[in-house]
């Protein structure tokens, strides 16, 4: 019954629009025209912005793209949202990254199944490609460390697994997602060999990347830098004694001039870092969520170009003379 009555209210709704497009004069299509020949897009839904921003990069104006996770927000920890219901019950494609990002507080398992999605078939690991590193904290050794996406060599896999899963989902438009990928990926590899020559200018004792969070490690083998951070990852416990004691010896046996602070988490770790060593906060950096639109680091690729240039920029600077990036 209650299908019926959707079927009944939809047909009024159809009849109604189409009469009022006529009494504005708009065209209609002709008898002959083949209905079954109108495109109609894939609706995806990606757990974070990063992930939502190569999808869009990918299938253009063939998808409908939602993020689940808000621009500028942290992917570790989520509260699913009546809204994220809603969008992945109408997904045609949803895509994640896995390698034990979403998994805080289970909020993307019990989104599946309280969705009745299944892996493979309507939700898909983006990340299936790449050659995990590991966290190092006792007892989470076998855990992944998820954020690979900094390592633009893993961002071109993400972009040709996002390219497979829209392919297998809408083989018609195959010719126009291999074109898309493959402009992108032409991008992504031209800054990935600009960001390799980049880094060879900076003194080896100036090449310790100081974050909060050890999201870096990816980053830092790509481009020949050793990541340091406050702690390792966002699930656990931050700014502990312990970890703020770790994290100032290693700055102070460096000659690292600057330190660095994330857009998605709280600065005053590192503030705190800044006070007890002297060095300055040099500027943020993105890790788990690109910047609103109109910002540097917009996009996935903008958020890569500016963490690349603004890391090479910070560590060429020279102690006890650097100052804060006011941009």
């Amino acid at each position: 019954m209650k299908n019926w009555f959707k079927l009944f209210v939809t047909g009024i709704i159809l009849v109604t629009v189409t009469a009022c497009g006529n009494q504005e004069g708009t065209p209609q299509e002709s008898e002959g025209n083949d209905t079954e020949n109108v495109q109609t897009a894939l609706n995806v839904v990606a757990t974070n912005s990063i992930i939502a921003d190569m999808a869009e990069q990918v299938g253009g104006d063939l998808i409908n793209m939602h993020s689940i996770v808000p621009v500028g927000t942290d992917p570790h920890e989520h509260e699913v949202l009546p809204e994220d219901i809603q969008k992945a019950e109408e997904a045609d494609i949803i895509l994640y990254n896995a390698l034990n990002l979403e998994t805080g507080n289970g909020w993307f398992n019990n989104l599946m199944e309280t969705t009745n999605k299944t892996e493979n078939e309507d939700f898909f690991a983006v990340s299936k490609d790449v050659e995990p590193l590991y966290l190092t904290s006792a007892g989470q050794t076998d855990q992944a460390d998820p954020h690979a996406w900094l390592d633009l060599q893993n961002g071109i896999k993400y972009v040709r697994e996002i390219e497979q899963i829209f392919i297998s989902k809408d083989p018609t438009n195959e010719t126009t997602y291999t074109a898309n990928a493959d402009a992108y990926i032409e991008q992504l590899n031209e800054l990935d060999t600009q960001a390799k020559s980049a880094f060879n200018d900076i003194p080896e004792e100036k090449k310790l990347l100081v974050t909060s969070e050890g999201a870096f490690k990816y980053f830092a083998k790509a481009y020949g830098l050793v990541g340091g951070y406050i702690w390792e990852i966002n699930t656990e416990s931050q700014g502990t004694p312990e970890q703020m004691t770790q994290i100032i010896d290693s700055v102070e046996t460096s000659e690292v001039p600057v330190l660095f602070v994330e857009t998605s988490v709280d600065s005053r770790s590192m503030e705190r870092v800044s006070q007890e060593t002297g060095l300055p906060i040099y500027t943020e950096i993105y890790t788990d969520s690109i910047a609103k639109e109109g910002e540097p680091g917009d996009s996935y690729y903008n958020m890569m170009k500016w963490n690349i240039e603004k890391v090479h920029e910070g560590l060429n600077q020279t102690r006890g003379e650097a100052q804060p990036l006011n941009e």
